[in-house]
């Protein structure tokens, strides 16, 4: 097999401006710090970030937002970090803001090869502005589009050789969903061991949708 593990320095050679990057965590918990860390010295920029919600300002993603490298967030919520709002407000950075099941939804069809599913949720409100509506049994439908990205981000309690990961708690949260809708995976790991150490019925992420590991504690 190949060795999956990686260094940092690796992981910066292989940014670049203009990527979109998905990333884990809710309120910064399961956000990969050290590989936050790494794109914010890169200093590259443009970049599209989606996930669950910006952090706070000095957690989780929200230093990239403050330091400007960020064009476009998409995210169901930006409420904890007034840095995100603040940019928003100024034309500074695009945000697209999209209910919570609709964002996870959309990830998991981009991650599925689908084209997108209907939802009512939104329907008469601003979320359904630009959107196309499909009526289905007398049903007006919002059509939502799926979402992928160059690169996602996890951070995992622990993985093996292969990748094959496990999440602590509620740091699973967004992780294993846009493990599966991004080109490359990387995921930030407190622990990395041998295969055949984490039991089958444990593993939460598939070693087969995990590209590269980075061995480091948030």
């Amino acid at each position: 097999m190949k060795d999956k593990q990686i260094s940092l320095e690796a992981f910066r050679a292989s940014l670049r401006d203009g990527m979109t990057i998905m990333f884990g965590g809710f309120m910064a918990v399961g956000t990969p710090a050290a590989l936050v860390a790494e794109i914010l010295a890169s200093g590259v920029k443009d970049l599209t970030l989606i996930g669950n919600d910006t952090g706070f300002v000095d957690t989780g993603v929200g230093p990239l937002v403050a330091s400007g490298q960020v064009k476009k967030v998409i995210a169901s919520h930006i409420g904890t970090n007034p840095e995100t709002g603040r940019r928003m407000i100024a034309g500074e950075m695009d945000v697209e803001l999209v209910p919570q099941g609709t964002l996870v939804e959309r990830i998991r069809c981009g991650g599925a090869g689908l084209g997108g599913f209907l939802t009512t949720t939104g329907v008469g409100t601003v979320v359904e502005e630009g959107k196309q509506k499909i009526i289905q049994n007398g049903v007006e439908y919002l059509l939502e589009l799926p979402l992928r990205a160059d690169l996602a981000i996890l951070q995992a309690a622990k993985a093996d050789r292969n990748g094959n990961l496990v999440y602590s708690l509620t740091a699973r949260n967004f992780n294993p969903i846009i493990a599966l809708a991004a080109d490359r995976v990387i995921a930030q790991c407190d622990e990395i061991v041998n295969v055949g150490e984490i039991a089958p019925d444990a593993v939460m992420t598939p070693g087969a949708l995990v590209d590269q590991l980075y061995l480091g504690e948030a």
